[in-house]
């Protein structure tokens, strides 16, 4: 049986410039003596690793780490510093709450927003409309500006939406920690039949009892390189064990 790499990291580098001088007083001095106003950050530091179609992979690690990184790469929303990135398959990312949505807009104009910039048609979006409705289970506040919405609210239409584009890779972060348990699990009863049609999930989380549910193989992350990428038991085990030796 032959596999398909979906996803390729090769000596991949991310880093990020932040200003150092704070305020315009400070910065115009600065524009013309020439100083240096950059500093660089360092989210990922020359990491490698392959993702196979139909596997279901989980990123852990600690806050900062580069694990939100890794997706915003995954997904196309931003550029490697270095190496080279290779993504095959039509992506649905579930990156962060309320990303691609207007707060001004209604639950159903968002709807069509956030579709479109998904890759789905009008046509396509409306043949699906009321399904996406009837999963958020918020359909009597569809039609009030998402500004009102609670996170938990945000957070089922976007994966309403998410779920409706029939993706090949699934990108899910921390997004289901928000929200009831219910839906929670009815997420991810919809995963587990996206696991089994075949489709690539990508999921990060901090709840490693999801992870090991839910994962075949997990990556762990922590100050911005690959701890270690495995079996997801084992890679969980010594996650913990670096976390008691604290």
């Amino acid at each position: 049986m032959t596999t398909k790499t979906v996803i390729k990291f090769e000596n991949v580098t991310k880093n990020f410039s932040k200003n150092s001088h704070k305020t315009f007083k400070e910065f115009l001095p600065a524009l013309f003596m020439g100083e240096k106003t950059v500093d660089k950050f360092t989210a990922l530091k020359n990491i490698s690793f392959e993702i196979q179609a139909g596997e279901c992979v989980g990123i852990i690690g600690p806050n900062g780490s580069g694990k939100s990184t890794i997706l915003k790469l995954i997904a196309g929303v931003m550029s490697p510093s270095l190496g080279t990135i290779k993504v095959q398959g039509k992506i649905s990312p579930l990156i962060e709450l309320g990303a691609g949505m207007h707060p001004e807009l209604t639950g159903r104009e968002n709807i069509y927003l956030n579709g479109a910039i998904l890759g789905l048609k009008r046509k396509q979006i409306e043949a699906n409309l009321q399904s996406i409705i009837d999963f958020s289970e918020i359909s009597e506040f569809i039609d009030q500006p998402v500004k009102h919405y609670s996170s938990g609210m945000y957070m089922r239409l976007a994966f309403s939406v998410a779920v409706h584009v029939n993706p090949e890779i699934l990108i899910v972060d921390e997004i289901l920690a928000v929200g009831d348990t219910e839906f929670q699990d009815k997420c991810f009863k919809k995963m587990e039949e996206f696991k089994k049609s075949g489709v690539t999930i990508i999921f990060v989380s901090h709840n490693l009892d999801q992870i090991k549910k839910f994962c075949t193989k997990t990556i762990y992350i922590d100050n911005h390189i690959i701890q270690a990428i495995g079996h997801t038991a084992q890679v969980c085990e010594k996650y913990q064990k670096h976390n008691e030796s604290k």
